[in-house]
Formats: structure tokens, C-alpha cells, sequence
């Protein structure tokens, strides 16, 4: 047989697509995936949904006129083969990278992306919005939501389902069904079922059906509409979406490109009505290791491509997530009254440890961080006691709940904040910057920052024994700095911190884990002549006023450090030391917070680095704030 001619070399963007046959866009289809997962191998990152959706991204930009019609990606996780057919192919191992493409969908990055996603269930939103914009202006471009079975467990999707209806009449949903079993087996019959009844003839008998429905008397015009619905649902399981006002059209196998093109095709076609599309894919189809994974290689750090196995980190230090997940166990071996709750994270919160020991203890309330909070608030209420762990950047989402449900009523929900601070490659979409403020501001809140592992497992102990208000504690991704844990730790005297090294010129007070790097600098600050305390604060909610105080009277400068944006750690720091006229002394202070901008992704030294809260980050500011030149001989006054 002679060799077949690669395909994907020759198509630079989705229009080099719209002339190949079905046996093309199958091969199309294998390139790509290849692609991608060799792509993955050398970045790391989302692989598993990105390989369960090649077929369908192929079909998508090979039936629709993208850009001009408007496809967007929930979440953006499964974007990568829509990045490689879009022109960025060579850039695809940039991925995740400094400088380099970002791992979800982008506005600034290309305009096959027309919105941004990396949180779930945004899509059928914003597409309606384009939809109003579209059909207000007059133009007859179409608009695609990808959404997949996950974000369904999300209420905002079905906020914007209830609306589409009387929002629009032209808007189709791919619902990238890849895991919760809502659908019947997939085969050639429901393939068939699904190209039937969403084609023009199906339609036109059905518009007949229903005209002639209306010659009965009402009883019978509303029982025959009754039995067509159901009927169609006992086959497609459509009826719930009926109801929301869709044309259901389902389930197809997402791996079928015949089914797929000429599904979609109709799809388009179909202008009275919102339409969604039920299509069941595999998660990380294609690729053996990634299929007979338990997690379908939802997110990978480098690999071979070979065997598939990915490489091991260097350090020894257990985890933060990993340290909360087993402290918590100890707590919970210990009170009965202890469960934890999660929204559809439970491996990247540690929880899924805590629930192989306390299955019975342990909510997982799905991708659903609205419920998750007061649902945890109905447990505080009735005398347990909740530890809901979400990333800062999800908790974002609860955010009312927490001030409505929570901190009104001064229920003891305990919030267990992972990924606070920076998180690297997953980039501004999901970096902990804001909850030390929005936390703070709450009255009654408790608000602790560990600086380490055994500080970590002190706050959990802490929020366990807070029993009369909410609390949180927040901790960052990746590895700890392999202190000593203690076998049972005690609980912190709530609002204290503590003088880690004492010294006279210079004060830095360091909320959370930056306390390394703030110890750096004092090594730093000592080689220059310039001695520095050092201090823990341990809480930013309450102040630990007394320490506060001491370090304003008895040192020329006060530097403070955190991982978190302007109006957190710092601010109520400014806010303290004006209330109680420390500033009138003339104190020479200096808040250090991540920058007013969104860090794109790199490596996490590099942006902290870049943000000024590394050690050398930390001089400057000292230096600055006593005048004195940071190139200078040490000591000397600019």
C-alpha cells in the first residue's frame, strides 16, 4: 500500500478542513490526537478531555465557519486539539509555559477563542450573550457552547438553560457527555436515531404531526403532544432538555466522525428553536494509559509517551494538600461530629484520602460551590462541624453564601482554602489571590495563613476547636519545606503570631508561607550590617495587635509579606497601625502583595519573583524604604 499523506501539516487553520471527506477527517482526526498527546508529554497539563474531544473538535470547525460562527469551550481544559487546528500548532509546547500559550481558552491569544474559560459552566452564558449581540445586530453567524457533563452539575448551567428559549432561536449545546452515565448504550441504532430525528424530514413530520394535532379536541391535541415527547424521550432521553426549551438530539457516539458531521450539520440548520446535542465521548480515548487511568489522565505533569509513566518529583516534602488531608483525619478520628465537603474536587483537595476513612463523612456536592458553602452552613447549624475545602480560586464563586449564609449567622463553617497564591502554570484563572481580602472583611471571620507544614496542621486544630464563629485557613499548591509534623498538633491562641528571629533595624512581619524567603532576606538584609526581626503573624483576622505594635515602635522600617493582592494582609495592617497612631511616629513601612495585574503562568519562583516576594524582592523594599541604595556598599544611606 503506498504511505498516507499526513493531513495535519497541511491544515493551517479550521477552513483547510471544510473540503475533506469523512475518511479525511477521520485521518485528521488520529494526527491530531497523536499530536497532542506528544505535545502533553513535554508540557504536562489537561490531557484526558482534551483526547475524548478530538472527533468532535475536528467536526466542529469542519462543519462551522469558525471564527465568523462563534465556538466556545467550557472550562477551556479541553482546548488543546482546538489550539493545534487554529493556527497555533507551533506553539502547542509552550503550553502552560512562561511566555508560552496559556492552558485554557484566551481572548488575547487568538480569535478562534471568543471567550475565555477556565472555571466550569460559563459557556451556555456567554454564548447567549453573543446570541443577543448577534441577533440584535441582525447577523446570521451561529454560536456553539461545548459544556461537558461535569459543569451540568453547576446551577449556572441551568440559569442560562431556562433562559435560552425566550433569549434566542438559534444557539446549539454539545453536551461532551465523558463520564456521569446519563446515557443509554451507544450504537449504530441510536446513531441512526439521533441523524433522524435531527434532519429536515423528521422535522417537517413533526411540524405535520402537530398541525394536525390541533383539528382534536384540546384533551387529545395535549395527549398526543404528550405521547410524541415521551416517546422520543424513552428513545433519546431528551425529554428534561425539551422542557427547558431545546431540541434534544441524542445520544451520538462523539468517536463516530460519519455521526458527528452530518448530526452537527443538521444541527446547524435548525433555526427555530435552541439546540442541544448529546454526545458521549471517552476520556482520554486513544491513548492506553490514559483510558485504564482511574482519573483518564485528567491532568498530567510530563510523561513518556511509550509507557505513559510520568515523572516523579524530587522533593520529599509531603504536600500542603496532602498534610490537610491527613491532619484532618486525625481530628476526625477524634470527633465524630468532623465531616468535610467538597464540590467536585476530591483528589485535588486531598479529600478523597479523608473519604477512604470516612466515606459516611465525606459530601462531594459536585461542581457546585454555591450549594457547597451553605450546605456546609446547614451542617454548622445543626451541630456538626464542616470543613469545606475548595481552591481560593472556586471559592470566589460561593463568595455570597459565604457572607449571607455563613457570617451573618456566625456559623462555624470551617473553609479549608487550597491553591492560595500563586499556582504556576494553570496561570490567573485559578491563582489564590483574593480570599485574605474578601475573607477579611468579614466581621466575626477567623483568618489564619500557616507558614509551613506542622504551622498547617496547628490552624486545622485551631479551626476545629472555633466553635461560636467561621473560620478559614489557606495553604498553597506544591510541596511543603519538610518540617517536623507533630503527632497531634495543639490549637494556636487565636489572633497571636510569634517573633521567629529577633533583630533591631529592620521588621518583617510575613503572613502565610513566604516566611522562607522573608528569613532569606534577613540573612541578606544581616550581610549588609542591617539587622532584622522577623515575625510570623500567623492570623490576618484578628491582628495579633500586641506584635503589631512592638515591631512599629522598636524598629526603624516594617516590611510586611503575602500571597495574596493589595487590600488583604497589608491593608488591614495600614488600617491597625493608623487606628492606634503608630504611623505618626514615622515608621518607614512597606506592604509587599502580588501585583496589581494577572500573572500570566510560568514556573512559580519566576512569578513570585516577578512580583516582588522572593527574598531579593523583599531587600528591595527594606532598602527602599530606609533610602538606602540597593547597589551601594552595605549600610550606606542613598
Amino acid at each position: 500500500m503506498p504511505p498516507v499523506t499526513p493531513l495535519l501539516d497541511t491544515v493551517n487553520s479550521p477552513a483547510d478542513t471544510r473540503g475533506l471527506s469523512i475518511a479525511q477527517l477521520r485521518q485528521l482526526a488520529d494526527e491530531l490526537r497523536a499530536e497532542t498527546i506528544d505535545a502533553v508529554s513535554q508540557t504536562g497539563g489537561h490531557l484526558g478531555a482534551g483526547l475524548g474531544v478530538v472527533e468532535l473538535t475536528v467536526a466542529l470547525h469542519h462543519v462551522y465557519e469558525t471564527p465568523r460562527d462563534i465556538l466556545i469551550w467550557d472550562v477551556g481544559h479541553q482546548a488543546y486539539p482546538h489550539k493545534i487546528l487554529t493556527g497555533r500548532r507551533d506553539r502547542i509546547r509552550t503550553l502552560r509555559q512562561g511566555g508560552g500559550l496559556s492552558g485554557f481558552t484566551k481572548r488575547a491569544e487568538s480569535e478562534y477563542d471568543p471567550f475565555g474559560a477556565a472555571h466550569a459552566a460559563t459557556s451556555i452564558s456567554a454564548a447567549l450573550g453573543f446570541c443577543a449581540a448577534r441577533d440584535r445586530e441582525g447577523r446570521d453567524n451561529k454560536v456553539v457552547a461545548v459544556i461537558g457533563d461535569g459543569s451540568m452539575s453547576a446551577g449556572m448551567a441551568y440559569e442560562a438553560m431556562n433562559t435560552a428559549a425566550d433569549t434566542t432561536k438559534q444557539l446549539t449545546v454539545i453536551l461532551n457527555d465523558n463520564d456521569m452515565s446519563i446515557a443509554p448504550p451507544v450504537g449504530g441504532m441510536s446513531a441512526y436515531m439521533a441523524r433522524l430525528v435531527s434532519g429536515g424530514g423528521y422535522q417537517s413530520l413533526r411540524n405535520l404531526g402537530k398541525a394536525v394535532s390541533k383539528a382534536f379536541p384540546r384533551p387529545l391535541q395535549e395527549a398526543a403532544r404528550k405521547a410524541e415527547e415521551y416517546a422520543r424521550g424513552m428513545v433519546t432521553g431528551g425529554t428534561f432538555f425539551e422542557e427547558l426549551g431545546f431540541y434534544y438530539v441524542g445520544p451520538i457516539d462523539g468517536h463516530d466522525m460519519d455521526a458527528l458531521v452530518h448530526v452537527l450539520q443538521n444541527a446547524r440548520n435548525i433555526v427555530d428553536k435552541p439546540v442541544l446535542v448529546h454526545v458521549v465521548t471517552q476520556k482520554g480515548k486513544g491513548y492506553a494509559p490514559a483510558e485504564n487511568a482511574a482519573d483518564k489522565y485528567h491532568g498530567v505533569v510530563k510523561f513518556d509517551v511509550v509507557t505513559g509513566a510520568q515523572a516523579k518529583s524530587q522533593t520529599h516534602a509531603p504536600s500542603y494538600t496532602k498534610v490537610f488531608a491527613q491532619e484532618l483525619i486525625k481530628q476526625a478520628e477524634r470527633d465524630p461530629k468532623i465531616v468535610a465537603i467538597t464540590a467536585a474536587m476530591p483528589s485535588g483537595t486531598g479529600l478523597d484520602l479523608f473519604g477512604q476513612r470516612f466515606p459516611e463523612r465525606t459530601f462531594d456536592v459536585g461542581i457546585a460551590e454555591q450549594h457547597a458553602v451553605t450546605f456546609a452552613a446547614g451542617l454548622a447549624a445543626d451541630g456538626m462541624k464542616p470543613f469545606a475545602a475548595i481552591y481560593s480560586t472556586f471559592l470566589q464563586r460561593g463568595y455570597d453564601q459565604v457572607v449571607h449564609d455563613v457570617a451573618i449567622q456566625g456559623l462555624p463553617v470551617r473553609f479549608a482554602i487550597d491553591r492560595a497564591g500563586l499556582v504556576g502554570a494553570d496561570g490567573p484563572t485559578h491563582a489564590g489571590s483574593f480570599d485574605v481580602g474578601f475573607l477579611g472583611q468579614l466581621p466575626g471571620m477567623v483568618v489564619m495563613g500557616p507558614s509551613d507544614e506542622a504551622e498547617l496542621a496547628r490552624a486545622i486544630a485551631t479551626a476545629v476547636a472555633i466553635d461560636d464563629r467561621p473560620s478559614a485557613f489557606r495553604y498553597p499548591r506544591g510541596e511543603g519545606v519538610g518540617v517536623e509534623i507533630p503527632a497531634l498538633a495543639d490549637p494556636l491562641e487565636i489572633g497571636k503570631g510569634r517573633i521567629v528571629r529577633e533583630g533591631t533595624a529592620v521588621a518583617i512581619l510575613s503572613f502565610g508561607t513566604r516566611l522562607t524567603e522573608s528569613l532569606r532576606a534577613a540573612d541578606l538584609l544581616a550581610a549588609r550590617g542591617l539587622s532584622a526581626t522577623v515575625a510570623d503573624a500567623r492570623f490576618a483576622k484578628p491582628l495579633d495587635l500586641d506584635l503589631l505594635l512592638r515591631l512599629a515602635r522598636e524598629h526603624e522600617c516594617l516590611v510586611t509579606v503575602e500571597e495574596g493582592a493589595m487590600g488583604g494582609f497589608g491593608a488591614f495592617v495600614l488600617h491597625a497601625l493608623a487606628e492606634h497612631g503608630a504611623l505618626d511616629r514615622g515608621l518607614k513601612i512597606r506592604t509587599l502583595t502580588l501585583p496589581d495585574i494577572f500573572q500570566d503562568q510560568d514556573k512559580p519562583e519566576a512569578m513570585y519573583a516577578q512580583a516582588g516576594l522572593d527574598a531579593d524582592g523583599i531587600v528591595r523594599a527594606a532598602l527602599g524604604a530606609l533610602g538606602i541604595d540597593n547597589a551601594s556598599a552595605k549600610g550606606r544611606r542613598a
